[in-house]
């Protein structure tokens, strides 16, 4: 069976991001990790982010077109090396200076288990858009409960809501009769990003982290720019 282009996109990003988050859990402790997520929020977010992200790779890598089912063994393959995976990684930390904690491997299996039920139920795109959309939710509030990171935050409100808008658009061509070039799309690629910045920025708010005007002005810039690429650069016929 021949490979996709997206199946080759997911594969060089799984094969550039399962040996980062290798890395970044071996740092010792005290180090980047401890200083870029300031003790605030609970690290477990993090461990819940990771899994879920990593089965989605896997997941997509193995069978790009497929939903998951459970009646086969493929599932059952993948989480068997998320599994053992993740225990190794647990006992692996205890002896490079960090903490073993089987309430770390429970996170790890909860985003697990949440990618593989999402992948049950959605195929390719929504799946994607929701998991981007939970790893911002969560990174929003992980980084305005951090101090000292406000270019790093600038710059994440920037590509995250940039990436979120693009993945909207491919999945908006799917949903949608109209044409770029049309002012109908341009409202239907606007409103759900934004829509969703402003839920995330006014639960961030709610749960105790300072309002940033600066970031939501990056985030609906680069919500208005990817959309108006799509727009301005539509065939000419279609205008």
């Amino acid at each position: 069976m021949a490979v996709t282009l997206r199946q080759k996109l997911t594969i060089i990003l799984l094969l550039l991001y399962w040996p980062a988050i290798f890395v970044l859990a071996h740092i010792p402790s005290g180090r980047v990790i401890d200083w870029f997520f300031q003790p605030r929020m609970s690290d477990k977010a993090i461990h819940y982010l990771g899994y879920l992200i990593l089965v989605f790779l896997l997941w997509f890598a193995i069978s790009p077109d497929k939903r998951v089912n459970w009646r086969r063994a493929t599932v059952w393959w993948v989480l068997f090396v998320v599994v053992w995976y993740g225990a190794f990684d647990e006992w692996l930390q205890g002896h490079v200076g960090r903490n073993c904690d089987v309430m770390d491997f429970f996170a790890d299996m909860a985003g697990s288990l949440t990618g593989l039920i999402l992948l049950s139920i959605f195929p390719f795109w929504p799946a994607c858009l929701f998991v981007t959309s939970t790893v911002i939710f969560l990174l929003t509030n992980l980084l305005q409960a951090s101090t000292g990171l406000g270019v790093i935050n600038t710059v994440f409100h920037l590509f995250a809501y940039a990436f979120f808008t693009l993945l909207w658009i491919q999945y908006l061509h799917l949903l949608l009769p109209f044409k770029p070039a049309q002012p109908k799309w341009l409202i239907g690629a606007l409103t759900p990003p934004t829509a969703f910045l402003l839920a995330t920025e006014s639960f961030s708010v709610i749960a105790g982290n300072d309002f940033s005007l600066e970031n939501i002005i990056v985030s609906v810039a680069a919500i208005a720019l990817v959309a108006a690429a799509f727009y301005f650069t539509a065939p000419s016929h279609e205008r």
